[in-house]
């Protein structure tokens, strides 16, 4: 049984003839392809839960991870890729919104203290050159 639009042939093997073939000697191969469970992400989602919850994006992460991991349970492969797929996009929102509130804090409290050491230092030297016993 061939899909239509594509006919049976045979092919001799390493060059070998053995006469001409017959109908009945097709041979067909099933092959089943083990899929991959659906991943929940539900590590990741209590990690931006409890350390990084920016605009409740890791409880948002958190419930569709649980959702995920409940289908997966029940059988139900496709929804649980759905909600698997929605955590994992909410996780990236999540730490990618973190990472970038970090980098945003580290560069500003650098700056403000190399300003405060700047103005420490200008102001420190007039100090130290002032004359506090003169009396006129």
């Amino acid at each position: 049984m061939n899909p239509q639009g594509y006919p049976s042939a045979s092919v001799p093997l390493q060059g070998v003839s053995y006469g001409q073939p017959q109908a009945s000697m097709v041979q067909y191969t099933t092959v089943n392809v083990i899929e991959e469970p659906p991943k929940d992400h539900i590590i990741w989602s209590i990690f931006n839960f409890f350390y990084m919850n920016p605009f409740c994006l890791g409880l948002a992460a958190l419930i569709y991870s649980v959702k995920a991991r409940d289908r997966k349970m029940v059988g139900d492969l496709q929804r649980a890729r759905h909600h698997g797929s929605t955590a994992r996009n909410l996780n990236i929102a999540a730490t990618v919104l973190v990472g970038l509130t970090v980098l945003i804090l580290i560069i500003t409290f650098s700056t403000i203290s190399a300003q405060a050491n700047y103005y420490y230092n200008r102001y420190s030297s007039y100090d130290s050159s002032y004359n506090y016993n003169y009396r006129g």
